[in-house]
């Protein structure tokens, strides 16, 4: 009676413990820019305010030096193998979820691959760089996702 016990015991254990894991929210991880290379283009992702990364399901990351890159990754990769993605916002602080960023796009914008789409926390930081700047417009991530990501510039 006892060994039955403890072998259900054990076996509730080992199934909450495996629930658990299922359950693990993916959140973006630090860049070492020394040792980070963009999964696209393989260069470093140096500068982090262009920065975008992806945590795929398995709990592997890949990580871009720009956002037209991980786009062009994200447009060709099953969604179920994607757990979630990532961009940083400009000012460099926080790392956005894709879905929930504020993009600004324009030829013009400086970007490690030139594409010219830079990401936001808020609405209000997109605006205030674009009057500061005078150029760029506010796009959604669906604009986003529909741009032409397949070269570089």
């Amino acid at each position: 009676m006892m060994k039955k016990k403890m072998w259900l015991a054990g076996a509730m254990a080992a199934s909450l413990l495996l629930g658990a894991c299922g359950d693990k929210e993916l959140e973006a991880r630090d860049i070492n820019p020394a040792t980070d290379i963009c999964k696209i283009c393989n260069m470093s992702v140096a500068a982090e305010k262009y920065a975008g990364q992806v945590a795929l399901a398995n709990g592997d990351y890949e990580t871009f030096d720009d956002i037209g890159c991980l786009m062009e990754y994200y447009n060709k990769t099953d969604k179920k193998d994607i757990g979630e993605a990532f961009v940083k916002d400009f000012s460099g602080e926080a790392w956005v979820e894709v879905d929930q960023a504020i993009y600004v796009s324009d030829k013009e914008i400086s970007t490690p691959m030139s594409y010219g789409v830079i990401a936001f926390k808020t609405t209000d930081e997109a605006q205030k760089f674009i009057d500061s700047e005078g150029k760029g417009k506010i796009v959604t991530f669906e604009d986003v996702k529909a741009m032409d990501w397949s070269g570089h510039a």
